[in-house]
């Protein structure tokens, strides 16, 4: 968790009511086919990145405190929802554990490699939409597929050449 003192002007982070959390769910059944199973408060910073912490969090009385982020880093809001690295393996992790299936889309070790060089990747996999990277069981990540590439929305921080 990140607090700022000072000033108490707007609170960066606002609690996201039960329509904000449908539209949410509803875009991740649109785009995978099943929703974020749990109990979860929802919270959206002014970069529209989406946080997710446990109910008794959202108790706390944040008119008092100017909080930027905190809990797990769930995805960004735009005109779709797209998940992050960890909200993707939340997202897949929870989901079977209340037996529904998400799809995947297998990669290779060398596109593995060329993915987390920050490179996007040729591949065909028909309609353009969001997908969920999977290498050897693991998740990868969540990225968009366009026009036969898979393109890279891995951030910087986690790129890197020794990863297999």
């Amino acid at each position: 968790m990140i607090i700022r003192f000072g000033e108490l002007d707007e609170n960066p982070m606002k609690i996201l009511n039960s329509r904000e959390v449908k539209k949410i769910q509803h875009n991740l059944i649109e785009q995978f086919g099943t929703k974020l199973e749990g109990e979860y408060a929802f919270f959206q910073n002014k970069k529209n990145k989406v946080f997710i912490c446990t109910k008794d969090l959202a108790k706390i009385d944040f008119d008092r405190l100017r909080i930027e982020r905190f809990g797990l880093y769930l995805g960004e809001i735009s005109d779709e929802f797209r998940l992050s690295k960890e909200g993707a393996a939340l997202f897949v992790t929870a989901a079977a554990k209340k037996g529904n299936k998400v799809e995947t889309i297998a990669i290779s070790k060398e596109e593995l490699i060329d993915y987390f060089r920050g490179n996007d990747l040729d591949k065909e996999l028909g309609e353009n939409r969001f997908v969920i990277l999977d290498y050897e069981g693991n998740v990868i990540g969540c990225a968009k597929y366009k026009e036969g590439k898979i393109l890279n929305f891995l951030p910087k921080i986690h790129r890197g050449t020794v990863i297999v």
